[in-house]
């Protein structure tokens, strides 16, 4: 029987933080792959945790957009995320699955995306307060 997921926020946020740090050091480590994919991992993370303060049922989905879609029913402020939540939705499936030609996703791409979700990161952590 597989392992039920946490439905705690504070997990949720505790793994998004870890996979926040993740990124960070895959780009110093010159893997824009990987950052870009922990990246993603985080922003899901967050989006989830912040869903979970709200009473939302959890859900394996890892399109940033849709999870938008759903936090923003609780807080339409959050759409000005929409344009970074699609940027980085794609770093999941780069990472994920095999492609006949190589991604052509940079360092520069993933570390623009990561400083243009600063706000919404800082804005997720601050609704844990």
């Amino acid at each position: 029987m597989a392992p039920e997921e946490s439905r705690y926020p504070d997990d949720w946020f505790r793994i998004a933080e870890k996979d926040l740090s993740r990124a960070e050091r895959s780009l110093r480590d010159d893997d824009p792959e990987l950052a870009g994919f922990c990246l993603q991992q985080a922003v899901e993370k967050f989006l989830k945790a912040f869903l979970l303060t709200k009473g939302w049922e959890l859900r394996r989905i890892h399109d940033l957009e849709a999870l938008l879609d759903d936090a923003v029913t609780y807080d339409p402020a959050l759409e000005q995320f929409r344009p970074i939540c699609q940027r980085i939705t794609k770093y999941y499936v780069l990472q994920r699955y095999p492609l006949m030609v190589g991604s052509g996703l940079t360092v520069l791409e993933v570390r623009e995306s990561l400083e243009a979700a600063r706000g919404f990161i800082q804005w997720m952590r601050e609704v844990r307060q």
